[in-house]
């Protein structure tokens, strides 16, 4: 694999990540290296793309396993390219936009919720509309099952 002579520590400075960070993302199948001769992993510059992207994703919201699935379908030994990544963009675009649409009802509706606690009185917007929890439970029921 040409081009394959990045080391651990300077992908992880050129990316600001933890060298841990870039073990974890290749035993989750997001990021490759291959071994040299000393048997010491080396890096395409493709792992820079990968771990950029991760980075993105993960700041707009977008879970590891939502971007596992995504990278399935890319070449294991190169960053996607334009079509790719418009790809894998729309498959976070619906997700994107459902995940909005809750934090703005959260927003508009907090101020009728803000200090109860008990997410379980007749008028909570948020969580327990209508007191469907209080028929059956007491307490704050939604918190005990995080």
């Amino acid at each position: 694999m040409a081009g394959q002579g990045w080391t651990v520590g300077q992908v992880a400075t050129r990316c600001d990540v933890a060298v841990s960070a870039l073990h974890f993302y290749e035993r989750k199948g997001l990021l490759f290296s291959s071994r040299n001769a000393g048997n010491q992993r080396r890096y395409g510059a493709d792992a820079i793309r990968r771990v950029s992207v991760i980075k993105a994703a993960q700041q707009l919201g977008i879970s590891l396993a939502e971007i596992q699935r995504a990278f399935a379908s890319l070449p294991r030994y190169r960053a996607p390219n334009k079509r790719e990544w418009q790809a894998l963009s729309s498959q976070w675009q619906d997700s994107l936009n459902q995940r909005i649409r809750r934090l703005e009802a959260l927003r508009d509706s907090l101020t009728g919720c803000i200090g109860c606690g008990c997410l379980s009185m007749t008028s909570c917007p948020i969580y327990n509309p209508g007191d469907v929890l209080g028929q059956t439970q007491t307490g704050p029921v939604l918190l005990d099952q995080a």
